[in-house]
């Protein structure tokens, strides 16, 4: 079980994913415009060794001519990662655990198992900010293990529903306004 800190990071996660952002193919906002990021939900999963912490965060983006909700799944590490200087985030000064390597979970083989693990069943979403509390605003259409599994980066309200739903994990967040969204964090193809 992680056990989540309640203390400062050195630049803040919003301060390192404000230089970060921009640089994604996938980011939405205007060349050369700084993003204006609000922390707007996400939930957690457990490394089962204890040394990776593993955060699906959203932020809200207003710099744009409307707000953008961006899924960014993080892992925190306390040493780099081998062979993953392009997936670096930053790095910040945890005021418990030191210096952390905060890297884009999407391409952290330790995430992926682990949301792999979800959508098995062998896995158990824990809310963002409490230490062994599960969230259960997260729900799983459960598959078995296919050869794609995609993380979705611009989250959109609505998730997929009916008989032939493909299998996805669904989370809520909130909108600049507070109003309450739900939408697909990751789906897996078979």
């Amino acid at each position: 079980m992680a056990v989540i800190h309640h203390t400062t990071m050195t630049p803040g996660k919003l301060e390192l994913l404000a230089s970060w952002l921009p640089s994604q193919p996938w980011y939405a906002g205007r060349p050369g415009r700084t993003p204006e990021l609000a922390k707007a939900g996400g939930f957690r999963l457990d490394d089962p060794e204890g040394e990776v912490g593993i955060e699906f965060m959203v932020v809200t983006d207003g710099a744009g001519d409307g707000p953008v909700a961006y899924h960014v799944p993080l892992t925190y590490r306390g040493a780099p990662l081998e062979g993953a200087e392009h997936a670096l985030v930053g790095t910040s000064e945890h005021g418990v655990l030191g210096l952390r390597w905060i890297y884009d979970g999407a391409q952290d083989p330790v995430l992926l198992a682990r949301l792999r693990a979800l959508f098995r069943g062998e896995a158990v979403p824990q809310a963002q900010s409490e230490s062994d509390a599960p969230d259960p605003t997260v729900t799983v259409v459960p598959g078995k293990d296919g050869p794609t599994l995609s993380v979705t980066r611009v989250l959109h309200p609505g998730a997929p529903a009916g008989p032939d739903t493909p299998a996805h994990v669904s989370a809520t967040w909130q909108t600049p306004d507070g109003t309450p969204a739900r939408g697909v964090f990751a789906s897996l193809d078979v």
